[in-house]
Protein backbone atom coordinates (compact mmCIF):
# COMPACT_ATOMS: atom_id res chain seq x y z
CA UNK A 1 0.00 0.00 0.00
CA UNK A 2 2.84 2.23 0.77
CA UNK A 3 4.85 1.61 -2.50
CA UNK A 4 1.36 2.11 -4.36
CA UNK A 5 1.67 6.03 -2.79
CA UNK A 6 5.01 6.85 -3.52
CA UNK A 7 4.08 6.09 -7.36
CA UNK A 8 1.75 9.51 -7.37
CA UNK A 9 4.40 11.71 -5.65
CA UNK A 10 5.70 12.14 -9.11
CA UNK A 11 2.98 12.98 -11.25
CA UNK A 12 1.72 15.28 -8.25
CA UNK A 13 5.11 17.28 -7.73
CA UNK A 14 5.65 17.79 -11.79
CA UNK A 15 1.95 18.95 -11.51
CA UNK A 16 2.95 21.48 -8.86
CA UNK A 17 6.23 22.37 -9.84
CA UNK A 18 4.59 23.43 -13.77
CA UNK A 19 1.80 25.52 -11.85
CA UNK A 20 3.98 27.32 -10.06
CA UNK A 21 5.93 28.12 -13.11
CA UNK A 22 3.48 28.77 -15.48
CA UNK A 23 1.88 30.93 -12.28
CA UNK A 24 5.41 32.98 -11.99
CA UNK A 25 5.83 33.51 -15.58
CA UNK A 26 1.73 34.76 -15.78
CA UNK A 27 3.21 37.19 -12.16
CA UNK A 28 6.01 38.71 -14.94
CA UNK A 29 3.65 39.47 -17.46
CA UNK A 30 1.03 41.00 -14.96
CA UNK A 31 3.57 42.70 -13.20
CA UNK A 32 5.70 43.96 -16.29
CA UNK A 33 2.14 44.76 -17.76
CA UNK A 34 1.16 46.90 -14.77
CA UNK A 35 4.55 48.79 -15.02
CA UNK A 36 4.40 49.31 -18.77
CA UNK A 37 0.55 50.65 -18.15
CA UNK A 38 2.12 53.01 -15.13
CA UNK A 39 5.10 54.29 -16.75
CA UNK A 40 3.11 55.12 -19.87
CA UNK A 41 5.98 53.37 -22.06
CA UNK A 42 4.29 52.78 -25.29
CA UNK A 43 5.92 48.82 -25.31
CA UNK A 44 3.42 46.50 -24.45
CA UNK A 45 3.54 44.72 -21.15
CA UNK A 46 4.55 41.20 -22.70
CA UNK A 47 7.63 42.50 -24.46
CA UNK A 48 8.73 44.51 -21.12
CA UNK A 49 8.25 40.75 -19.28
CA UNK A 50 10.19 39.09 -22.50
CA UNK A 51 13.09 41.05 -22.00
CA UNK A 52 13.53 41.09 -18.03
CA UNK A 53 13.36 36.99 -18.24
CA UNK A 54 15.67 37.26 -21.25
CA UNK A 55 17.80 39.51 -18.83
CA UNK A 56 17.44 37.10 -15.77
CA UNK A 57 18.22 34.49 -17.60
CA UNK A 58 21.57 35.51 -19.61
CA UNK A 59 23.01 36.91 -16.23
CA UNK A 60 22.63 33.51 -14.63
CA UNK A 61 20.07 34.70 -11.98
CA UNK A 62 17.43 32.71 -12.92
CA UNK A 63 17.96 29.22 -13.81
CA UNK A 64 16.29 28.41 -17.27
CA UNK A 65 15.64 24.86 -15.44
CA UNK A 66 13.06 26.10 -13.00
CA UNK A 67 10.80 27.23 -15.77
CA UNK A 68 11.66 24.45 -18.17
CA UNK A 69 8.30 22.84 -17.05
CA UNK A 70 6.03 25.87 -17.05
CA UNK A 71 7.70 26.65 -20.71
CA UNK A 72 6.89 23.45 -22.05
CA UNK A 73 3.51 23.38 -20.38
CA UNK A 74 2.24 26.83 -22.00
CA UNK A 75 4.40 26.36 -24.94
CA UNK A 76 1.83 22.77 -25.42
CA UNK A 77 -1.53 24.49 -25.34
CA UNK A 78 -0.37 27.25 -27.04
CA UNK A 79 -3.56 26.56 -29.76
CA UNK A 80 -5.95 27.92 -26.53
CA UNK A 81 -4.61 31.26 -26.96
CA UNK A 82 -5.89 31.58 -30.86
CA UNK A 83 -9.28 30.85 -29.70
CA UNK A 84 -10.21 33.98 -29.26
CA UNK A 85 -8.90 35.13 -32.70
CA UNK A 86 -10.94 32.32 -34.38
CA UNK A 87 -14.05 33.64 -32.90
CA UNK A 88 -13.29 36.88 -33.36
CA UNK A 89 -12.81 35.70 -36.75
CA UNK A 90 -16.75 34.60 -36.60
CA UNK A 91 -18.16 37.84 -34.97
CA UNK A 92 -16.28 39.64 -37.74
CA UNK A 93 -17.04 38.12 -40.98
CA UNK A 94 -15.90 41.13 -43.14
CA UNK A 95 -12.26 40.05 -42.23
CA UNK A 96 -12.73 37.14 -44.34
CA UNK A 97 -13.75 39.37 -47.15
CA UNK A 98 -12.06 40.89 -49.91
CA UNK A 99 -11.29 44.08 -47.37
CA UNK A 100 -9.87 41.40 -45.28
CA UNK A 101 -8.09 39.84 -48.26
CA UNK A 102 -6.48 43.04 -48.85
CA UNK A 103 -5.27 43.29 -45.22
CA UNK A 104 -3.45 39.61 -45.01
CA UNK A 105 -2.03 40.51 -48.36
CA UNK A 106 -0.79 44.22 -46.63
CA UNK A 107 0.54 42.14 -43.21
CA UNK A 108 2.17 39.62 -45.43
CA UNK A 109 4.04 41.65 -47.99
CA UNK A 110 5.12 43.79 -44.81
CA UNK A 111 6.68 40.67 -43.14
CA UNK A 112 8.05 39.71 -45.94
CA UNK A 113 9.46 42.91 -46.77
CA UNK A 114 11.31 43.34 -42.93
CA UNK A 115 12.66 39.48 -43.37
CA UNK A 116 14.13 40.11 -47.04
CA UNK A 117 15.08 43.71 -45.53
CA UNK A 118 16.71 42.02 -42.58
CA UNK A 119 18.56 39.37 -44.05
CA UNK A 120 20.28 41.91 -46.52
CA UNK A 121 21.39 43.98 -44.17
CA UNK A 122 23.00 41.14 -42.03
CA UNK A 123 24.55 39.72 -45.17
CA UNK A 124 25.78 42.89 -46.09
CA UNK A 125 27.51 43.04 -42.58
CA UNK A 126 29.36 40.14 -42.23
CA UNK A 127 30.78 40.44 -46.02
CA UNK A 128 31.96 43.81 -45.03
CA UNK A 129 33.36 42.46 -41.67
CA UNK A 130 34.79 39.48 -43.60
CA UNK A 131 36.88 42.01 -45.81
CA UNK A 132 38.30 44.00 -42.78
CA UNK A 133 39.47 40.48 -41.49
CA UNK A 134 41.65 39.51 -43.92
Amino acid sequence: MYATNLNHIGPVRTFVETAGQVAFLIGVWWVSDAAAKASGLPIPGGVIGMLALLAALATGRLPAARLTLGAKGLLNHMLLFFVPAVITLRDHAELVSPLGLKLLAVILVGIVSVMVGTALIVELSIRLRSRHVR
